[in-house]
């Protein structure tokens, strides 16, 4: 039998290879971005068109390549990062694989210009498909740029399952925000179908999270700071009021890798415990510096994943590290029990020497001597405003029977009609029985037996199609507010608030203005309280980032689902009967009853036959 076993090509190897190193736009933007870290750039630029999937480019000014190693840079394991095995654990680059090139210039179109400072001229070299389609000499700045171009070409099937432009550019941006984060001291410029995103200049930890995420921000970071022999901690928490539904804004950083860790984030939630909502996720930026020889990175090829030496003790350091951060900037509250409130004193009166007291005594003072007129003349002038008191009112006593009395008879008799009311809500209660078990499920009768209804589902269905009827048949009913109502965003929020206005619009909420990093809002939807908008603007905005260019549903669809999932009775409220009984009425007249705007079951129906059957 002929042997069976063969190498396979070099570009077939290299597709294989792309699966794991490059999944989508976004994979690409971070080798690039890290290998112009490596390659000491203090200065780098970021193009993208139509998401990633037309163009990525980066520009930096690093040490820039020879021709040789320009040609060499895109075989498969070659890198100038590790020489041998033992380097991987002591690793101070991004990338040692010597993959991330090779993968993706076997699934795209890259073309790459470079030179090094000691060089006249530079290389321009241009490769399809693992195919090497010219290299010539340039003239062109010091550092490389890196062009790939029409991403999966040779993929069909993969790039199908690429979603819409604005998507793939979210994926990007968050790449290209963990990429900025870990590195402050470097110059970033992000541009998107030639608009400018960001123009982040060097500066440090406190400023570069700030030119990211809004001018707001600072005021709501809290600065954390810990030095152990096993683990030098430093960066910012958000405070507890400012945390939100939706993650996002959780970032760790191993020396200087941006990583994803759930089990350090149990630990920063820990130390948040009793201070944020149960639903609700603290922001946080840490940057955790070890020693390179404690970390495995070399886990994934995506290179997030880390495995710690001794995970346990990581863990209590950075809890006890964060709640010292949140009871130092006096976040979290302190009680002492122990100390005696009286033996405390003043800040105004800690300078102040002791003033022996004075006290004036009256010699002549007699208690049992009597004043005789003195006290006359004192009682006199109460015995006189009482007689004003009474004289206030000589003279209207008629009035008050003829006219007053009148009039509150009058409007006694035209508004007693209570019992008109009282007998049609003894009908509507007579012929419906509502019963709320457990502050989570409304029970009603019907003919056959009784149904079980999920009260916070139920609302959904409500709520959801009355937001869709607002914002496709008819315009929706706003409420003027007595105030403006001013919130800030970060660049990217103020761009996907743009994308929807004109939908919030449609469901009842009135902009005066959007600009810079703020909204000014005049007008909410009629079933929106104000102290609820930041909420639910936060909540529209991350799922529409989440969601948005899902073939299956439009932008309407998705708004209307977040603000009936915002907006509806949740599991725990207490709901009179009135209450009870017109959410059952008007879940009953929706056009969908039994699904939640989530695909879940809103009731069950129990039947009399299935009852009696328990009972045999």
């Amino acid at each position: 039998m002929a042997d069976i076993i063969k190498l396979l090509p070099d570009h077939v190897a290299n597709q294989i290879a792309a699966g794991e190193v490059v999944q989508r736009p976004a994979s690409v933007v971070k080798e690039l971005l890290e290998n112009a870290l490596d390659a000491g750039a203090s200065q780098i630029k970021l193009i993208v068109k139509d998401g990633g999937k037309a163009l990525i480019q980066v520009v930096d000014n690093g040490e820039g390549m020879s021709t040789t190693d320009a040609r060499l840079s895109f075989e498969r394991h070659a890198t100038s990062k590790i020489q041998k095995a033992e380097d991987l654990f002591n690793l101070h680059t991004k990338g040692f694989r010597g993959e991330a090139l090779a993968s993706i210039a076997a699934i795209a179109h890259v073309e790459m210009q470079t030179r090094r400072e000691t060089d006249e001229v530079g290389t321009h070299l241009k490769i399809e498909g693992s195919k090497v389609a010219f290299q010539e000499v340039c003239v062109t700045p010091k550092g490389t740029s890196m062009s790939v171009k029409n991403l999966f070409f040779n993929i069909p099937a993969r790039r199908n399952f690429l979603k819409s432009n604005q998507v793939e550019l979210r994926h990007i941006t968050d790449e290209f925000h963990r990429v900025a984060l870990a590195h402050p001291s470097v110059a970033f410029y992000f541009y998107h179908n030639g608009s400018e995103l960001f123009n982040l200049p060097s500066d440090n930890y406190r400023k570069r999270i700030v030119h990211i995420f809004g001018s707001r921000t600072n005021q709501k970071l809290v600065p954390v700071e810990e030095e152990t022999p096993i683990v030098k901690i430093k960066g910012f928490i958000k405070k507890p009021e400012f945390a939100k539904r939706s993650r996002g804004e959780q970032f760790f950083f191993v020396n200087n890798r941006y990583i994803k860790s759930p089990y350090l984030h149990h630990a920063v939630v820990a130390a948040f415990e009793g201070l944020i909502k149960s639903d609700t996720y603290p922001g946080y930026f840490l940057y955790l510096e070890v020693d390179p020889a404690s970390i495995d990175i070399n886990i994934h090829p995506t290179k997030t994943e880390v495995k710690f030496d001794d995970e346990h003790t990581l863990y209590a350091l950075l809890r006890s590290t964060v709640k010292h951060s949140l009871g130092q900037f006096n976040v979290a509250p302190a009680l002492d029990f122990d100390q005696d409130p009286n033996l405390l004193t003043p800040y105004g009166f800690k300078d102040k020497s002791a003033v022996e007291p004075h006290v004036t005594v009256d010699a002549g003072f007699n208690p049992f001597l009597e004043t005789g007129n003195k006290a006359v003349k004192s009682f006199s002038y109460r015995k006189g405003s009482d007689q004003n008191w009474e004289s206030l009112y000589v003279g209207m006593e008629s009035k008050l029977g003829d006219e007053t009395t009148a009039h509150s008879i009058s409007f006694e008799s035209d508004t007693i009609t209570g019992s008109i009311f009282e007998d049609e809500n003894e009908l509507s209660e007579s012929s419906t029985t509502t019963f709320q078990l457990r502050r989570k499920y409304i029970i009603t009768t019907i003919k056959s037996g009784m149904i079980i209804i999920d009260q916070s589902r139920a609302h959904q269905r409500v709520l959801y199609e009355k937001f869709l009827k607002y914002s496709t048949i008819k315009e929706a009913v706003s409420q003027q507010l007595l105030f403006p109502l001013t919130l800030s965003f970060s660049k990217l929020e103020i761009n996907a608030l743009k994308d929807i206005e004109k939908i919030l619009v449609s469901i009842g909420f009135i902009f005066e203005k959007v600009e810079g990093e703020s909204i000014t809002i005049t007008g909410v939807p009629l079933l929106v309280a104000e102290s609820e908008v930041g909420m639910i603007l936060d909540q529209l905005i991350s799922d529409y980032q989440q969601q948005v260019g899902e073939e299956n549903f439009s932008h309407t669809d998705i708004l209307s689902k977040t603000l009936a999932k915002t907006l509806s009775v949740k599991t725990g409220e207490v709901l009179d009967k009135q209450s009870q009984l017109a959410l059952v009425n008007d879940l009953f007249a929706c056009k969908e009853t039994k699904i939640s705007p989530f695909n879940k079951p809103i009731y069950i129906t129990i039947t009399e036959n299935d009852i009696d059957k328990k009972f045999i």
